[in-house]
């Protein structure tokens, strides 16, 4: 990991060291301006992002704190209910009676007694309903009040009741309730979520003579969860004790937020270290965030939950960081652009020197060097520039005279050789000796090589038609058979009328070299050489079927063409080498310089399958004429 890094910061280094030194001083600007900037603004809307959170977590815990009112409100009511049911003695008195009631008592409890529990209910709306399950066999049913006991014994509380101690309240929560009451023959069902309240009846006390029961709808006990009038990126829900989840059906909080009771009770069991506890967690669903907070409701053994979206959270806090950052870069821009400037006055001495650099990097050195007020360090530079350029002048000037020297020798070097025209002569006479004697492979190969030095000897020109280049390529793999045993199938696809193609001469031998040298095994081998148009230029392809390279080869072999590294590019894939042929870096090179950067060579290859060497050069008749 250590060289990694250091590897990286080596190539930003390297990549920085490149630029001018405006530009550097324009990213140092930019990086002094732009890092404290964004490590600032990171850290403010970090803590405004907090404080927004727990303004929102305090106002949620306030809500529940205004539910937790009602509740405890809600609860009294029902206790004081029960309380008051049972003020009267007679109550205790009827349900602990040891034989029947005669028709008088039973119409006394029925106006006096059942009546003022009907009147309690009445007086209370929150309460639902008063019932009084009755043990005794002696008593008889008072609607809608006094009932058998024998009617709840299947309820699944009746247990918890009988078994709870004397004097403790058991509470429970129900999503369907069975009418007890049934006159009529068809079940009647309670669809509306209800909270019941049950007292074990004792009289006296260690004796069961009943069990009271008062319900209350969760809509008028739990007011502020179950109400119509709620808050779009909120809910608010009841978690009982056996993990039962309630909640008003009619917020469209829930459904926009794609929850299912699962999922929350999940996140819920996640979250809550102690459920006794109050607290809050956040948690991610559907690709939002939300904030949860729970508070106990110890008297029920239940948990509320309130869960509030916090992405209309984050849309502000990220839209108020946009907008500043918005500003902070166009201001920075602004700033960048002012030093730009700046910097450019300057050092505009120094932008001149550099343009004169890179003339005299090109060839001419037809100019005068003329920067004035010559103080400080551009001046010595350009001072010192100037006596650099003389003394290129001066050798410039040796090297013409050393270069004019050697041609002359050359000539009178060539002068002394043999005369051409011997050595097509004598081959010709050796070629008709071989065709008298029946040798006729020895002839043609004569004949090749025969053309092949007419075309290398007669260099009138840089440039040649296609046609003859081809023709020079077929005798030189015509030679090649002849020690590589006919393994070499030449393919030429060139239409009729590219062959007057303009073309550097000795442009396609080294790639044919190349196929030959490195891509000929022990099997056969496939040349085909193709030309076609693209646009105003000709693409002409070398492919060979032979082993190819790999990918990596491939990509170090383009970049050394392109850099012009000759001997080691030949030495990568094929050509010939540097004492008796012309690279695939020269034959690049040699195209750039006739015909522009945008044309050369370019090398793809896939190993073991195949390499194609794709000439460009301009689709030009070897008039020079541009051919549209």
């Amino acid at each position: 990991m250590r060289r990694l890094w250091t590897g990286r910061l080596d190539k930003a280094r390297f990549w920085i060291e490149r630029l001018t030194l405006q530009k550097r001083l324009v990213i140092a600007y930019i990086l002094v301006l732009l890092v404290p900037s964004i490590l600032i603004s990171a850290y403010i809307f970090r803590g405004l992002t907090g404080n927004t959170v727990n303004e929102l977590k305090k106002n949620t815990e306030y809500s529940l704190e205004i539910e937790q009112i009602h509740i405890k409100n809600n609860i009294e009511t029902m206790k004081r209910a029960a309380q008051i049911t049972f003020s009267d003695r007679r109550v205790y008195d009827y349900l602990s009676e040891p034989y029947e009631q005669t028709v008088e008592e039973l119409l006394d409890i029925d106006k006096v007694q059942m009546k003022d529990i009907v009147r309690l209910q009445y007086n209370n709306p929150a309460i639902e309903t008063i019932r009084v399950f009755m043990n005794s066999p002696y008593t008889y049913e008072i609607y809608p009040v006094f009932l058998r006991e024998s009617r709840i014994k299947e309820e699944p509380w009746y247990p918890s009741v009988i078994h709870s101690e004397f004097g403790r309240d058991v509470w429970a929560f129900s999503r369907l309730t069975k009418d007890v009451i049934q006159r009529m023959t068809t079940e009647s069902v309670d669809t509306n979520p209800r909270i019941s309240l049950f007292q074990d009846i004792q009289y006296p006390k260690g004796t069961h003579v009943g069990i009271l029961k008062i319900d209350m709808l969760l809509t008028s006990f739990f007011p502020n969860t179950f109400s119509a009038l709620q808050e779009d990126q909120s809910q608010m829900l009841v978690i009982d004790k056996d993990g039962n989840l309630y909640r008003n059906p009619s917020n469209r909080f829930w459904t926009q937020s794609g929850f299912d009771e699962a999922s929350i009770l999940r996140h819920f069991k996640n979250g809550v270290a102690d459920p006794s506890t109050q607290g809050s967690f956040s948690f991610r669903m559907n690709g939002h965030s939300f904030l949860a907070v729970y508070s106990p409701i110890r008297e029920l053994d239940a948990r509320m939950l309130k869960i509030v979206s916090l992405d209309h959270v984050y849309e502000d806090i990220n839209r108020t960081r946009n907008f500043i950052l918005l500003a902070n870069i166009i201001l920075l821009v602004i700033l960048t652009l002012l030093t730009n400037f700046l910097n450019s006055v300057i050092l505009k001495k120094l932008h001149l020197l550099t343009a004169m650099m890179k003339k005299v990097r090109q060839g001419d050195f037809r100019f005068n060097l003329n920067i004035r007020g010559g103080g400080g360090e551009v001046g010595e530079l350009a001072h010192h520039f100037s006596k650099m350029l003389r003394k290129i002048n001066e050798l410039i000037a040796d090297a013409v005279n050393k270069k004019a020297s050697a041609k002359e020798a050359e000539l009178a070097a060539l002068r002394s050789q043999i005369d051409s025209h011997f050595m097509y002569n004598t081959l010709e006479n050796i070629k008709m000796i071989a065709e008298i004697d029946g040798q006729m492979a020895v002839s043609d190969a004569l004949t090749a090589l025969g053309g092949m030095m007419r075309y290398n000897m007669r260099w009138t020109n840089e440039h040649v038609r296609l046609k003859d280049e081809l023709a020079h390529i077929a005798n030189y793999v015509s030679i090649s058979n002849i020690r590589f045993e006919d393994r070499i199938r030449l393919e030429i696809d060139v239409a009729e009328e590219m062959q007057h193609q303009e073309i550097l001469k000795m442009t396609l031998q080294p790639i044919v070299e190349n196929a030959i040298k490195h891509g000929l095994r022990n099997k056969p081998m496939r040349i085909a050489i193709r030309a076609e148009l693209d646009g105003d230029a000709m693409l002409i392809s070398v492919t060979d079927d032979g082993s190819g390279m790999t990918e990596a080869k491939t990509r170090e072999l383009n970049a050394r063409i392109e850099r012009g590294e000759s001997r080691t590019a030949t030495a990568e894939h094929g050509g010939a080498d540097q004492s008796g042929g012309i690279g695939l870096a020269n034959v690049h090179g040699r195209i750039g310089l006739h015909y522009g950067k945008p044309y050369g060579l370019q090398v793809t290859s896939v190993h073991g399958e195949y390499t194609c060497v794709t000439i460009r050069i301009p689709h030009l008749i070897l008039s020079g004429r541009l051919i549209s």
